[in-house]
């Protein structure tokens, strides 16, 4: 068993899904699982749809529109006869979001979101089906949400792995491509749920676990792992080979290349991870497995912009204790803050996160009635891992304002304005 993966720029458009069914017919590669995301920006549309259940009812209609309009155009450009069928399932899943919205008002955004978003993958796997079948590959449809549980945490799921595995063995069949969606899971109440953004590479790790994959391919519209972001940082060098620990590392820090939780599933059985680009097939890409560090060696740079800094002291300039820093943390876990960096001193205590639920006035608000806090907002975190002068040099000599600096063994931080 073999397990694959396409993000949405592999299926941004009716040219993109043909080049996917040519690939998995070149390569021939059975038993296999495909996994696949939203189609190009669709989890974005999404995204604007939850944001006008809550603000703008109007705009909701127009957006859902849109979004039906950029499936059906991939389908007529897909199909040379109608699809009756698979318009009719389309129309069932835009039934079932008219009726999440006619119901019940829910205040809770998470919630609303997870039951919202998941129809991206839903949509997109249902055109792909028909799409793989109506060029000879025979292929079967299956819904994570049915083969992935986990717990409520709307937004960034936990999985229950026992439930999982045995649900993922019995859907999937062995004989032909099995196709499921990536990013969406189900909790034990009926309820969607999601697993982070860009999940989708996650997804693929849990099928490879629960089936024992002989390895996981995820295709994206880069050549592998690169360095640093070619969109931030020129220019970049491939990684041909990284260990599952160092690439764990990597994502961690945020490299977006890979989901934080993605390696953990894989690194566990000894699944060999490929990362590879869909528009050169033939090319090596990067290998995650045993082996090598990191090859070639060389510095990687990571940026992650909008975060939030807070510089928290005591409001008598006492020392910041394990008691003090301890309620600090309870604080951030109460407020779902993701913590990206931490750092204290004899009388502070400074922590860099992500507002993901958008809870920091409330935050600052409770920190406030123990602490002094200064806040800095809007503020950029660089990584690099493997660091020399050279690489120093490259991300701190344009002038910026630095809050916080940070160094071990291998890994050196700055938090920027």
């Amino acid at each position: 068993m073999k397990v694959y993966k396409f993000g949405g720029a592999s299926l941004k458009d009716a040219e993109a899904v043909v080049g996917l069914g040519n690939l998995l017919r070149s390569k021939n590669d059975r038993p296999l699982v495909v996994i696949v995301s939203a189609m190009g920006k669709i989890t974005n549309a999404f995204e604007e749809t939850v944001h006008s259940y809550f603000k703008n009812h109007k705009q909701r209609s127009k957006n859902l529109e849109r979004i039906k309009q950029y499936h059906h155009t991939i389908i007529d450009q897909l199909f040379d006869t109608p699809q009756r069928k698979l318009i009719s399932n389309l129309d069932a899943l835009y039934v079932e979001i008219e009726q999440f919205f006619q119901n019940e008002f829910h205040d809770d955004h998470a919630y609303v979101y997870d039951q919202i978003v998941v129809y991206g993958e839903l949509i997109s796997s249902q055109i792909i089906s028909y799409y793989l079948n109506y060029i000879g590959l025979d292929t079967k449809l299956i819904d994570s949400r049915n083969c992935i549980k986990t717990d409520s945490y709307y937004r960034d799921a936990n999985v229950d792995w026992t439930k999982t595995v045995d649900l993922i063995n019995h859907h999937v069949d062995p004989h032909q491509i099995t196709l499921a969606q990536g990013f969406i899971a189900g909790d034990l109440k009926g309820n969607s749920t999601t697993l982070g953004r860009e999940g989708s590479d996650y997804t693929a790790a849990i099928y490879g676990y629960a089936l024992d994959a002989k390895s996981v391919t995820v295709w994206k519209d880069v050549r592998g792992i690169l360095n640093a972001n070619p969109q931030i940082f020129e220019p970049t060098v491939l990684i041909n080979e990284i260990s599952y620990r160092e690439a764990i590392e990597l994502a961690y820090y945020g490299a977006s290349v890979i989901h934080p939780k993605t390696i953990q599933p894989v690194q566990r059985k000894k699944i060999p991870f490929y990362v590879k680009s869909f528009k050169y097939p033939s090319k090596a890409g990067t290998k995650i497995g045993l082996g090598h560090k990191i090859q070639p060696k060389v510095s990687c740079f990571i940026k992650k912009e909008k975060l939030v800094l807070l510089k928290i002291s005591t409001l008598d300039f006492s020392f910041m204790i394990e008691k003090n820093i301890s309620e600090v943390f309870g604080l951030l876990y109460q407020y779902q803050m993701k913590v990206e960096l931490t750092q204290n001193s004899a009388i502070s205590f400074s922590v860099c996160f992500y507002n993901k639920y958008q809870r920091l006035v409330e935050l600052i608000s409770t920190l406030k009635q123990n602490f002094k806090v200064i806040v800095y907002r809007n503020v950029t975190l660089y990584t690099i891992r493997h660091f020399n002068q050279e690489a120093i040099d490259r991300v701190t000599s344009n002038g910026k304002k630095i809050l916080l600096e940070q160094r071990g063994q291998e890994t050196v931080h700055y938090v920027c304005v």
